[in-house]
Formats: C-alpha cells, structure tokens, sequence
C-alpha cells in the first residue's frame, strides 16, 4: 500500500517505520514544519510538504496517518476520508466527542476503514492477555485495575498537551484515553460513569490527574487511575476474573521490562498456580498495529480498535470532564 503521512514528529517517525518494515511505500509526508517532513520524506524515500492538502491530492496515496497535536486530527482526518482515503488517525482521534463522531459519520458515507491509533492494544503482555481471556483462564470477568503515569519534565506545563484549546484536556485524554480503551476491550461498553480530576502539580488549566470508576450493564467494573504525577513511570494492569488474575507491568524502556503473569485459582484455593512470561524487546506495537490496519483494509472488515471504539473511550471523557466542571 502507499501511503501519506500528515504529522512527522516522534509518532509519524514511528509510523513511517513500521510501514518500511512491513514493505509497504512512504509516498509523501507532510508537516507544517518543513524541516521535519523533509527529514522523513528523505528517510523513507517518499517526497515533502507542509500542506496536508497537498498531501492528501498527492498521486497514488491509498491510506494516510494523521499523527498531529489534537486540535487538527479530526478535521484531517475528515478531509482524508472525503478524498476516498482509509485512515489511520492516532488517539484519541479529537479534543471531544462531537469531533471524533464526525470522524465516524466521514467514514460511514465513504465506506472506508478508519483505524485509531490505541497502540497499547498491541503490546505483547495486552495480545496475550486477550488470548488468555478469550481461552477462559480466567473464567467470567469480574473487574479490572489499571494505573498509569510519568512525571512529566521541566518546563512540561508549556507544552501543547497541557493546553486545553489544543489537546481537549489533561492526563484523563493523554494516557488515561489508553487505560478506558483497554478496560473497554475487555470488559465491553460501560454504562455508568464516575470520575474526578485534580491538578495537583503543574501550572496548566488542565488536569495531572484523573481517577475513573466505570461499569458495564452485567456489573464489571474498572477502576483506573492516570498521573502526570508519578515521579517513577508505571503502567500496571489487572484484569481479575472468578478463577484467576492476570497482571501486566511495564510497557519497556523507562516504564520497565514488559510482563505478564498468570494466576490460576487451584480447586483448593490458596496460593495460586503462577505462570509469567517477560518480554525485553524493543517495542513492537507500533508495527503490528500497522500491519493491522492494513489487513483491516484487505480484507474489508473492522479494524481492531476502530472510530466506534474510539467514540465510546471519548464518550466516558467527555462524561468525566463534564461532571469535573470542564
């Protein structure tokens, strides 16, 4: 496939990686930041410009990436999608409901596949955790804990993400948006929101932390914490059914070496049979969840962490920044 990349900093980079890895073709990349799209477009043997326009008229494109700040996702992707476009567009995919849903309508009218970049998703420990749910080692769930966080860095509250008007919010939209998506891929939809936001640290009008209480129809409920407060960075998992747990911590690099372990309940219960699995590698997420949407795309179907799924991550943010007074 050939495709256009519209945003060509750290994810774009990443992006345009797993595409050369996966022996698909780099046509064009595009950055308001000229230097920086020529820099890709160099790298990967496709051509530059700071119009995304351009990009998306640009000869031969079959997908594009939108991997901007917040403010501009939706609206390129929409734009994406109306020149007959499939799209990958990174999480969460707007600052709001209203822009993701209009995400969702573009590509209901041109039937074309819409991916969202929850990366996560595609982290070893999360794939074999869905295949240890979906085998039923852990029998029905039950409820799931997840906390995530870093500590930012100096000068972090002049950064875009803790500007509202660009990035919709604070940590609840940054990485608490993975936390909902990922509770949200196990349990299902969730029907009764509570959450709180505080700022606790950092000089921003959004928040640096957020604390999330959500449960689906039949009872099962997550509880999530996101922190731009966590002075040592963490991402910690559980997901607890009747006959066993499972426990996932680190995603690599400074968040530490990627792991799962498994813990059966035995009939006489007590300590349980444990299983873990390590994975030290550098991350891989980034090319499967690629890899992905581009099977998505061959094969006519849903992709894995799609614009609907993206609607409902959106809809319980929304929910909680409406009940926090924001």
């Amino acid at each position: 496939m050939r495709f256009a990349i519209i945003g060509c900093g750290l994810i774009g980079a990443k992006r345009a990686d797993a595409i050369a890895g996966l022996r698909h073709q780099l046509v064009v990349a595009a950055d308001l930041d000229r230097g920086r799209a020529d820099v890709l477009a160099a790298r990967y043997g496709g051509r530059a410009t700071d119009d995304w326009r351009a990009a998306l008229a640009a000869d031969g494109v079959d997908a594009v990436i939108v991997a901007t700040a917040h403010d501009a996702l939706s609206a390129i992707a929409v734009g994406a999608l109306e020149a007959g476009k499939h799209v990958l567009v990174e999480k969460p995919a707007g600052r709001n409901l209203s822009e993701v849903e209009a995400i969702a309508a573009a590509a209901a009218r041109g039937g074309k596949i819409v991916k969202v970049g929850y990366n996560h998703r595609f982290h070893p420990s999360i794939l074999k955790a869905r295949s240890l749910v979906d085998a039923g080692e852990l029998g029905p769930l039950m409820f799931v804990r997840g906390r995530y966080g870093h500590g930012g860095r100096i000068g972090y509250e002049q950064e875009w993400r803790l500007k509202r008007d660009i990035s919709g919010g604070g940590e609840l939209i940054d990485q608490g948006s993975h936390l909902i998506d990922l509770a949200h891929w196990f349990l299902g939809d969730f029907t009764a929101v509570f959450g709180q936001t505080r700022n606790y640290f950092w000089a921003a009008d959004t928040e640096d932390n957020a604390f999330l209480t959500l449960s689906t129809s039949q009872g099962a409920v997550a509880w999530l914490h996101a922190s731009w407060t966590e002075w040592k960075n963490m991402f910690s998992f559980e997901i607890y059914g009747r006959d066993g747990k499972i426990e996932i911590n680190g995603l690599g690099g400074s968040y530490g070496i990627e792991s799962l372990a498994l813990y059966k309940m035995l009939p006489q219960m007590g300590p349980p049979e444990t299983t873990k699995w390590e994975w030290p590698f550098p991350d891989v997420s980034w090319r499967l969840e690629t890899a992905e949407f581009i099977d998505a795309i061959g094969e006519g179907r849903r992709a894995i962490g799609d614009i609907e799924d993206a609607a409902h991550t959106m809809s319980v943010i929304d929910q909680v920044y409406r009940g926090s007074g924001q």
